[in-house]
């Protein structure tokens, strides 16, 4: 199949989204298939270029990537943290990305098969659908989280940075600060859901949100879920009894408003306060970073805050913890929402704090992987980490998660049931 896949997010960018699209195209070619990516200069998660990006990619170039895609370069803003700049940039990228597709594909016998157009970038989705529509071809639509949802408990905060605020006269900008006030008060679900329905087929990362989306009408929709590649994940080991004195728990991953992370510096002070001996590591980036090393510091917390480091370098965080934390807020959405980190982590075997609830807890449940907790429980954090240092064996490793990824959650086994899907909407 010629397969054409429209993404806000690419290598070489590092996340959720570039790594699981990275593992399934390697994927898809390696089977045989032909597969085009546009996707703007690579700008994440700084919102600009890096030098090295900006001297290797161009808006318009076209280039191979590492597994023999081909990629094409659309334009994009410089943006901040704030709603209104990035949802700026996703206009941007979507209107430049229609642009150039419909010049590169302008011959019929050149067409894919198959769009492939995948939120959160929900412009990316106008894109895919107007395409489709215009080429008679099948679009698959992917939401690999629960958005717009999501945005109505985010809400407007940041809508607007105030250097934002000083170029808002622009199109683009007034358009997506319009955007980002409808979709904080979910304006834009039937909108969302139309472009949903007109595709031959949803893909979901979750099945809660796959049933969330048939109750409203969305038609045929298929669950595939994020996933790791076992063979570059490495299974840890238990640290020799007395390696250590403190219970060490790590955090990676984002550090934003969804993730609630204050409960666990609330927790690592208070159970300092009682004389256990615990020390916390967070690593990563986001906009909460910097506000929790202060309330750190201000308890008197033992947690350090890290910045984001390679990936390389992962697996000797794994290797220092003896319990490694996945948190969420509790947002409604979230129960339809299992975080990508989550599948990592259980394929190192390390025990795992989960303040979760819905299916991500289904999942620590189902896999034996750790404990579940309820989100933002400063408490029963605190009794949890509590026990876990009285009795290291609690945190020691097990081998289920491992075996529950092998099943549900590996890469090659996710590529097959994806090509499954491809296959019937390129047939049908």
């Amino acid at each position: 199949m010629r397969l054409l896949l429209l993404t806000h997010y690419y290598a070489p960018e590092f996340g959720a989204p570039q790594r699981r699209w990275s593992a399934l195209v390697q994927r898809f070619i390696a089977a045989g298939h032909r597969v085009t990516v546009a996707a703007p200069v690579p700008h994440y998660p700084s919102g600009r270029p890096t030098p090295t990006q900006r001297r290797m990619h161009r808006v318009g170039g076209v280039e191979a990537g590492r597994h023999g895609e081909t990629i094409l370069r659309t334009a994009f803003l410089p943006h901040r943290a704030d709603i209104a700049s990035r949802t700026a940039d996703h206009l941007i990228a979507a209107a430049d990305a229609l642009r150039r597709l419909r010049h590169r594909y302008s011959r019929p016998g050149t067409r894919p098969d198959v769009i492939i157009a995948t939120a959160p970038a929900i412009p990316t989705l106008m894109v895919g659908r107007t395409l489709a529509s215009l080429w008679g071809v099948p679009l698959v639509v992917e939401m690999r989280d629960a958005w717009p949802d999501l945005v109505t408990h985010v809400g407007p905060v940041g809508a607007l940075s105030p250097e934002a605020a000083h170029t808002v006269h622009t199109s683009a900008l007034r358009r997506a600060l319009s955007w980002a006030v409808a979709l904080a008060k979910g304006e834009v679900h039937e909108q969302v859901t139309g472009w949903q329905s007109g595709a031959r087929a949803v893909v979901t990362t979750t099945g809660r949100f796959a049933d969330v989306l048939r109750e409203r009408g969305v038609g045929v929709v298929r669950v595939v879920r994020n996933g790791t590649d076992l063979s570059l994940v490495r299974p840890q080991r238990d640290h020799l009894p007395g390696d250590h004195p403190e219970l060490r728990c790590l955090y990676l991953g984002n550090m934003g408003r969804s993730q609630g992370l204050d409960t666990v510096v609330r927790a690592a002070a208070a159970l300092h306060e009682q004389g256990v001996e615990v020390q916390v590591r967070m690593v990563g980036h986001g906009v909460e970073a910097a506000a929790l090393a202060a309330l750190a510091y201000e308890l008197g917390a033992p947690v350090e805050v890290i910045p984001r480091i390679p990936h390389r370098e992962v697996g000797n965080q794994y290797a220092w913890a003896d319990t490694v934390i996945v948190s969420l807020r509790d947002w409604a959405p979230f129960a339809w929402t299992v975080p990508s980190k989550l599948y990592e982590m259980l394929a190192t075997g390390r025990h795992i704090t989960a303040l979760l609830d819905g299916e991500a807890a289904d999942v620590v449940r189902e896999a034996g992987a750790g404990d579940v907790l309820p989100p933002e429980d400063v408490e029963a954090l605190t009794a949890l980490w509590r026990g876990l240092a009285a009795d290291r064996s609690r945190a020691g490793v097990r081998a289920s998660g491992r075996d529950w990824v092998a099943v549900h959650a590996d890469d090659d086994v996710l590529a097959r049931r994806y090509l499954e899907i491809l296959h019937r909407v390129a047939g049908a």
